[in-house]
């Protein structure tokens, strides 16, 4: 499947249509955050407050919970600035395929943070997806500006050339 994925030109097409809905999606998404009213101030005190619980009752992601409670909350004017722009420039990066691994690597940061806080909506689907794309590699971008850009950045930053025929 592996190889199939990452070599396979019925992959790249489905993979690229996989893509390019996925960055649509985190694309919208980002912008309605950017034009709109958004904080994230309510939902991390939620997810702080009514933490994700196992099966005894007690919270499953104690350390995750920290986290947001003593990194996040208290800066929650930088990850309002992060959230809606970094899902705006996944969604652009999925949309027209560049840096395509790149950005889906870190729009499944962004799923598995609102799965942690117990948010479940979509987010497991756009994992799937991403992890396709990951698996893909290089196939996933093809059709679409990789075609150019990764080919360059390899000639230009000799430690990525190591890479260029696990990706082929």
């Amino acid at each position: 499947m592996v190889k199939w994925l990452r070599s396979s030109k019925i992959a790249m097409g489905i993979v690229t249509v996989l893509r390019i809905y996925l960055g649509y999606q985190w694309a919208v998404s980002g912008w309605n955050k950017i034009t709109g009213t958004f904080s994230a101030q309510g939902m991390i005190q939620g997810a702080i407050e009514s933490p994700v619980l196992d099966d005894t009752g007690a919270n499953a992601y104690t350390w995750y919970t920290t986290f947001l409670d003593r990194l996040v909350l208290p800066n929650i004017g930088l990850f309002d600035l992060m959230v809606p722009w970094g899902e705006l420039l996944v969604g652009l990066g999925l949309i027209f395929g560049t840096l395509t691994t790149a950005a889906a690597f870190f729009g499944m940061v962004m799923n598995f943070s609102y799965l942690l806080a117990g948010t479940v909506s979509i987010n497991p689907l756009f994992v799937i997806i991403q992890f396709l794309i990951l698996v893909a590699g290089f196939n996933a971008g093809k059709i679409g500006l990789d075609y150019w850009v990764v080919p360059f950045l390899r000639n230009k930053l000799p430690f990525l050339k190591k890479y260029a025929d696990i990706s082929r």
